[in-house]
């Protein structure tokens, strides 16, 4: 696994000082931070979960920390991303870990993606995407998200007013239990607790 740590530190300074020389949105990389990396790692590793979806690519960095934990348990990712130079960054990425065995890419839209998912279809999804988009996102998350499912999503403290009505609309579903983890910019992770 040496390879893949020197890959991730890498990928760390590359995001810090690319998104500090473009203010842009789209040329930024807005990668997790390692803490919320190492968090993704771990709940994938206690819910056991095989089938792992993610929506928002970027350069891969997030993605590298499910598909290694998710290698592990003999599973995969599902990466989702619009921009077609973060997906194709992502993919050298991919092949330099090798992982590109245990992640399928996919140059989407989530909404597509999601419509077409069967119900029950992941066991741990990750949000890093449009905020915008997670409420009307939200039937189809529930639906492909399996009982006993995760949900993780990103900047949850630091953007929290993108996305409040969403993510109080999760917390006062009585099929899931919720915490918002003081870990990176703020993740809110919801376990589907019931059917």
């Amino acid at each position: 696994m040496h390879g893949i740590d020197t890959l991730l530190s890498e990928l760390e300074a590359f995001g810090s000082s690319n998104d500090a020389a473009h203010a842009e949105r789209a040329r930024r990389m807005l990668n997790i931070t390692r803490d919320t990396g190492q968090l993704l790692a771990v709940l994938v590793h206690a819910r056991g979960a095989r089938r792992v979806l993610e929506i928002g690519t970027s350069n891969g960095y997030s993605t590298l920390w499910l598909a290694r934990a998710v290698q592990a348990l003999g599973g995969s990712v599902v990466t989702v991303e619009k921009a077609q130079d973060k997906f194709d960054m992502a993919q050298a990425n991919f092949v330099r870990a090798q992982l590109q065995g245990v992640i399928k890419q996919l140059l989407a839209d989530a909404d597509d993606v999601l419509r077409d998912a069967p119900d029950g279809a992941y066991d741990f999804i990750f949000l890093d995407s449009a905020r915008q988009h997670y409420a009307q996102w939200w039937p189809q998350l529930d639906r492909v998200l399996a009982a006993g499912g995760v949900l993780v999503v990103d900047n949850a403290s630091s953007h929290y007013a993108d996305m409040a009505g969403f993510l109080d609309a999760i917390g006062a579903d009585s099929r899931y239990t919720v915490c918002l983890a003081t870990v990176g910019k703020g993740e809110f992770i919801a376990v589907k607790t019931g059917n």
